[in-house]
């Protein structure tokens, strides 16, 4: 016959350390947050053997009062609450009570802590959940906690644990995640005796160049925006920055390092129409709401959570990083105007300041030698000017120079050269135009001089006739001529250019497989997408000089300009200094 037992309170605490201490970065990440919550200003990190022998974190933090020393070893001990009010407002990182007595029943643990006015420090020892009495200590000022051999005391845990290696790695993702949250901390890290880390106090932004690197400092937009009691603020990389996996990703929510299936649906879907499908882009967000309005207690390791409002959050998240992504390439280069929409037609002359226009030079081939000049003569920085009063005037993308073997634009900058992707980069412009003029149902219709006619299925027929109103809310007029013939009278203004039948063809093909309703609500982009790629301008098309820096103005006033609509990138720049080490110049 079973029978029921209370169990001890060192058992309790070793079967709760298999929750919150899985290996030696859930202790370092429990350590940390308190470190965090003590109001510190400086916290280290020593380890050694992958924080397998030892583990310390110390802090200038608050410190703790020698009389509750013992008691903060005590299983579900805190500061940090109280009552049910306070466990549904959370405002701190930990507030279980629960870390400090899991870590003490399987390691050998040292307490130390001096409060801060207090003339002397003090500390407690833990082996395996025996705690010692308190005793004297030398300590400047905060607390220290000493882990010593993790799991000395539970084999069968210890065996679980990977190489020394790989408890670094995990050591170290820990440490960069808490001090990536809280820039104006500095920290530190020791391993074996070697310094790996050394952060000093400073902005968000250099925190993030220092752990995630220079070339994600460049390569990212910094975005914050608020809405109904929600503040979104950080980094995010612009889509040529993507990467293989998902190591770069960084998500707080009030300050709390957290893996959501809500908060990351909303950034995949954000990224979606930029990226490439199988890459990943890097972020630093924070999300910032009230305490009320999210449940943190939901895992005792709280890296889960629950909103209140879930929907909300998910469309908050959503827009404010979709709007950070879709900034013109001249808003990003500080521009405050958008440029005037102008059209690739060869007829029209790219414009872009009161400043001489490149467009207004004679373009004849005979006076080919007098364009390179003015052009070369004009990117220079007048000797007179002031030291950023030249690089104003001239435009991010710079202006053309010519074409690459009828696939590339050659053009120059202030800074050296760029090099544009024709096709990839008139498909974002136009299935931009096309996104806008399908929300705003002005999709302008233009009307064939002489109707094109094909052979089409029974269904392609009926798909016709089905929605005919779809169709001319796309800019189509198709009508059937036989059961087997359809006829296009009409295409979409902006794809005038482009072949009438394969069009055709390919918006049937969507609304029969999908019906109109779908294709509406869920596949829209990916139809208008594939519209824009007929639309654009191929490969091999020879583009006058008015017509590629037509086409550049084009790009900098236009959203998610920098990636095709299949996520390639549409342009490259290569500094001066990048050629000059190409061409080994200065050495």
């Amino acid at each position: 016959m079973s029978v029921i037992r209370v169990l001890p309170d060192l058992l309790i605490n070793q079967i709760a350390a298999g929750e919150v201490v899985e290996r030696p970065a859930s202790a370092l990440k429990e350590l940390l947050e308190n470190s965090v919550d003590a109001a510190s200003g400086e916290i280290s990190v020593t380890l050694a053997q992958g924080g397998i022998k030892q583990l310390r974190v110390s802090d200038d933090g608050i410190g703790i009062v020698a009389e509750q020393l013992a008691l903060a070893l005590a299983r579900h001990a805190t500061s940090k609450i109280a009552s049910l009010d306070d466990l549904e407002a959370v405002n701190s990182l930990g507030f279980r009570g629960e870390a400090l007595a899991s870590i003490a029943a399987v390691s050998r643990l040292t307490l130390v802590s001096r409060r801060r006015g207090e003339r002397h420090a003090w500390k407690v020892e833990a082996a395996g959940g025996d705690i010692a009495g308190l005793q004297p200590a030398a300590l400047e000022s905060g607390t220290a906690v000493d882990v010593q051999d993790l799991y000395f005391n539970t084999p069968a845990r210890r065996k679980f644990l990977k190489s020394e290696a790989t408890e670094y790695g995990h050591c170290e993702e820990m440490f960069r995640r808490i001090a990536l949250s809280r820039a104006d901390i500095g920290f530190s890290l020791q391993h074996n005796g070697r310094g790996i880390w050394q952060l000093p106090a400073g902005s968000p932004e250099r925190r993030a160049a220092m752990l995630l690197g220079e070339d994600f400092s460049r390569a990212s937009v910094a975005l914050d925006e608020r809405a109904g009691g929600l503040r979104l603020w950080g980094l995010a990389s612009l889509p040529g920055f993507s990467r293989g996996g998902r190591d770069a990703q960084y998500f707080y929510v009030n300050g709390r390092f957290v893996r959501d299936k809500l908060i990351s649906h909303a950034l995949r879907e954000a990224y979606r129409d930029v990226l490439h499908h199988d890459r990943h882009p890097a972020f630093a967000l924070f999300l910032e709401i009230e305490p009320e309005g999210v449940d943190v207690n939901v895992h005792p390791t709280k890296i889960e959570v629950r909103f209140r409002e879930s929907r909300a959050v998910h469309q908050f998240i959503f827009h404010a990083l979709t709007k950070a992504l879709a900034a013109p390439i001249r808003t990003r280069h500080g521009a405050a105007e958008p440029s005037p929409a102008i059209s690739h037609q060869p007829e029209e002359i790219a414009s872009y300041t009161a400043q001489p226009r490149q467009a207004q030079m004679p373009l004849r081939v005979e006076e080919r030698v007098d364009l390179y000049a003015n052009l070369f003569g004009r990117l220079g920085k007048p000797e007179a000017a002031p030291e950023n009063e030249a690089d104003e005037a001239i435009p991010p993308l710079g202006f053309a120079l010519g074409q690459l073997l009828g696939v590339y634009i050659l053009a120059q900058n202030a800074r050296g050269l760029v090099v544009v992707d024709m096709h990839a980069a008139h498909e974002r412009v136009t299935y931009e135009k096309l996104k806008t003029a399908f929300d705003r149902r002005e999709v302008a219709m233009q009307a064939l001089l002489v109707p094109v006619s094909f052979h089409a299925g029974a269904l392609d027929a009926a798909a016709a006739e089905e929605h005919r109103d779809t169709l001319a809310g796309l800019g189509f007029d198709i009508a059937a001529l036989s059961p087997t013939t359809l006829s296009v009278r009409a295409l979409p203004a902006l794809l005038q250019e482009a072949d009438p039948v394969l069009l055709a063809r390919d918006v049937l093909k969507a609304l029969r497989e999908s019906g109109a309703g779908q294709v509406i609500a869920e596949r829209r982009n990916e139809l208008l997408a594939t519209l824009a790629c007929h639309g654009s301008v191929r490969a091999n098309r020879r583009l006058t000089v008015p017509e590629m820096n037509a086409l550049l103005r084009e790009m900098e006033a236009t959203e998610r300009a920098d990636q095709c609509n299949h996520g390639r990138p549409t342009w490259r720049e290569i500094s001066m200094e990048e050629l000059d080490k190409l061409f080994m110049r200065g050495k």
